[in-house]
């Protein structure tokens, strides 16, 4: 059976089912394609809590920002759920560039302020600081689970065709006007779609997709590497303490910072505890041979890190957490169209806060009514250093 439709989006997490959203609410023919069912916790997509961290200098992302917010809240007044939750961001840690975060975020309007250590501790009693806070008031966290509900939800009341349990197995270009994708549900029904344009946001199985035999030629896309993250909750010693969402930048192994794996990121999960991870060391892994395991050292580094730094968690308290970074070299996303393909892909680690800016960015590329930022271009040249952003918060 062929299934025509103006727009087909292959993979329904957040980012594709921001972007069903956006094309429904449009009024555009969408039908939205997800491997998994609903409230699965095998991808990117799933946890109660990701930050929304707005530490950024490079002037795209600060742009993208000041869109994110009043599109979450309609997101929100759309579906009637609380998603944000404004409780702050602390930055802190001796690695430089807090000025110019600092800088970018007053000239875009967004407002930041450097709180001394002492101010910073009183306020936050649960964390320990060392150095000058960059804080942000108008960010925090965002309840991820629920957005993904939320999206699907608004999607299909908005018109879009919304399948789980149906998994892609192929895309064929036919033409710069004409794509198939083959697919089949858990029962084993096949179906092929035929449509205009296909949106691809398959996370950690893009390149399965996207390359080898399956794949459609002539897309060609940075270097994604898959790996396995393992953060944690800790549960708190005081219910009524206040948690800002944080990001935590180590400096010099000489300045005691030897043993650590990368910065920090953390905010509270009501109900679970003080969520708290390493950003982008977990090992590599195929998506589809996991085994949601924490690497024993890496875990062991992470309570040392509680210990030291979370007076207001209970280091042995802890619960893994297992989940998958889609990763390009420069950490930058990739947001393009080649011919009928649209591509986003590479948002691990500090893109759930972007999550309704993606996705119209997605939809602007499905329908022609607009691009992307030279920045996330798939052939985009990539430095041999890169300088990674500074907006952590998976």
């Amino acid at each position: 059976m062929v299934t025509r439709v103006e727009t087909i989006v292959v993979g329904g997490g957040a980012m594709g089912a921001a972007t069903a959203w956006q094309l429904a609410r449009r009024g555009r023919e969408v039908a939205l394609l997800e491997r998994f069912e609903p409230g699965h916790r095998i991808g990117a997509s799933h946890g109660a809590s990701r930050n929304f961290n707005v530490a950024y200098a490079d002037p795209t992302y600060v742009r993208m920002l000041a869109e994110a917010l009043p599109l979450w809240r309609e997101l929100e007044a759309e579906s009637g759920t609380a998603l944000l939750d404004l409780v702050g961001v602390a930055n802190h840690g001796p690695r430089g560039g807090f000025d110019d975060v600092h800088a970018a975020l007053a000239a875009a309007g967004i407002p930041a302020e450097f709180l001394d250590v002492e101010d910073a501790g009183k306020r936050w009693p649960g964390i320990r600081f060392d150095t000058r806070v960059l804080f942000n008031a108008q960010a925090g966290r965002v309840n991820a689970d629920a957005s993904v509900r939320a999206l699907h939800a608004r999607a299909a009341a908005a018109g879009a065709d919304v399948r789980h349990r149906t998994r892609a197995t192929r895309i064929e270009v036919v033409d710069d006007a004409l794509v198939r994708v083959a697919c089949v549900d858990d029962a084993g029904v096949a179906d092929v779609f035929e449509a205009r344009t296909a949106v691809v946001t398959l996370g950690a199985w893009t390149t399965k997709l996207l390359g080898g035999d399956s794949g459609a030629p002539g897309v060609h896309l940075p270097p994604l590497v898959v790996t396995q993250e393992q953060p944690a909750h800790f549960a708190v010693r005081d219910e009524a303490m206040a948690w800002p969402s944080f990001n935590h930048f180590p400096g010099a192994a000489a300045g005691g910072y030897g043993d650590w794996l990368s910065p920090v990121y953390g905010m509270l999960t009501p109900g679970e505890g003080v969520k708290a991870g390493w950003h982008g060391v977990g090992p590599v892994v195929d998506p589809d041979a996991r085994d949601f395991a924490a690497v024993p050292s890496q875990l062991a580094a992470l309570q040392r890190y509680a210990r030291e730094w979370l007076p207001g968690v209970d280091a042995d308290a802890v619960t893994p957490i297992s989940c998958t970074y889609t990763t390009t070299p420069d950490e930058h996303f990739v947001l393009d169209r080649i011919g009928p393909v649209v591509v986003g892909a590479g948002f691990s680690g500090h893109g759930f806060k972007f999550v309704p800016v993606v996705g119209r960015i997605l939809a602007d590329l499905a329908d022609g009514s607009g691009g992307a930022p030279s920045l996330f271009a798939a052939d985009r040249a990539i430095a041999a250093h890169p300088a990674s952003p500074t907006g952590l918060g998976a």
